[in-house]
């Protein structure tokens, strides 16, 4: 997987966007930055894509930004030229594709169907899009097509908003998912960048799906745990379960047999997205421990702590 389709997966969700005035390219690009996606793929719908694509990477030179709905290799070069990463479109044109790999620019074509897929898979494409996603059978379509084709992942575009985002992510053959639901076009031509901004933290925030799993609390010694365990039982009526370093106390308690992490105790932030969490953690600047890795029988990453300390607690993450 290369650089820009790893980008891809950590951010899990490709703004699809269509911009009529160059002049509101800067102030929707930080929207989305302020919102946690940098990332826009700027569709060729326009004749304001090339200017707002160079004016996004001119002012967020970070910011991942590509071209979308492009049809002929002259729109390639155009995007390619303007700053564009990227290139997505909407059907699979063996020129069009041809011509970006020729060039060393990543492509993602549309498909709907098996037949096109063999013929990505024959030009040596390892990522499509799945278009329009919902119109062509959605997530059960995917899944029903993908068995035979091994590695090949999808990027689904078409009817997906926030109500039906994480089940597409869900399915491991999904790299990506591609909406314009947090950046409406009438939005943007009304200059509602906060509405915009708004949006765009609501679904990452629905995709990432943060929640207080568990608060640890440790004890000087078993014998101090088994009695605050046994308080909480008392005054609460939770059930006590007892594992080898813990007693858990319903689910929300765990009372640590030692002083584990953090002075006082620790609290576990449970993630619909291990991965793409760590992603989004990192790209905020937060530091992670990464000798506390803990994994899964699969060799997936179930617990990472959290170097900062949150008012005496430690913090990890967690899988719902």
């Amino acid at each position: 997987m290369n650089d820009i389709m790893k980008q891809f997966h950590d951010l899990g969700i490709i703004p699809v966007v269509k911009i009529d005035r160059a002049s509101d390219a800067v102030p929707l690009a930080k929207a989305l930055c302020d919102g946690g996606l940098p990332i826009a793929e700027v569709t060729f719908r326009t004749d304001a894509a090339g200017e707002a694509i160079a004016a996004m990477c001119k002012s967020y030179p970070d910011m991942l930004v590509g071209a979308g709905t492009v049809l002929t290799t002259a729109q390639v070069d155009a995007a390619v030229q303007a700053g564009a990463r990227f290139i997505v479109s909407p059907g699979l044109n063996p020129e069009v594709v041809s011509y970006c790999k020729s060039i060393g620019v990543p492509i993602v074509p549309g498909v709907n169907n098996p037949s096109q897929i063999e013929q990505a898979l024959s030009l040596g494409l390892d990522v499509v899009k799945f278009f329009p996603a919902e119109a062509s059978g959605g997530l059960a379509m995917i899944k029903a097509m993908s068995a035979p084709y091994g590695s090949l992942k999808f990027m689904p575009t078409g009817g997906i908003n926030a109500s039906n985002l994480n089940s597409y992510l869900s399915f491991n053959k999904v790299l990506a998912c591609g909406g314009s639901w947090m950046v409406k076009s009438d939005m943007i031509n009304a200059g509602d960048f906060e509405g915009i901004t708004k949006l765009t933290r609501e679904a990452v925030s629905g995709m990432l799906g943060f929640g207080v799993k568990h608060i640890g609390i440790n004890s000087a010694d078993e014998a101090e745990a088994k009695k605050t365990a046994n308080l909480f039982a008392t005054v609460f009526g939770f059930d006590i379960h007892e594992i080898p370093i813990s007693y858990f106390c319903g689910s929300g308690v765990e009372v640590m047999k030692y002083n584990g992490e953090g002075r006082l105790g620790h609290i576990a932030v449970a993630t619909k997205d291990m991965d793409r969490a760590i992603a989004y953690l990192k790209r905020n600047g937060i530091e992670l421990d990464e000798s506390s890795i803990m994994l899964d029988e699969a060799g997936k990453i179930k617990l990472i702590y959290l170097k900062q300390d949150f008012g005496g607690f430690a913090v990890h993450l967690a899988r719902w």
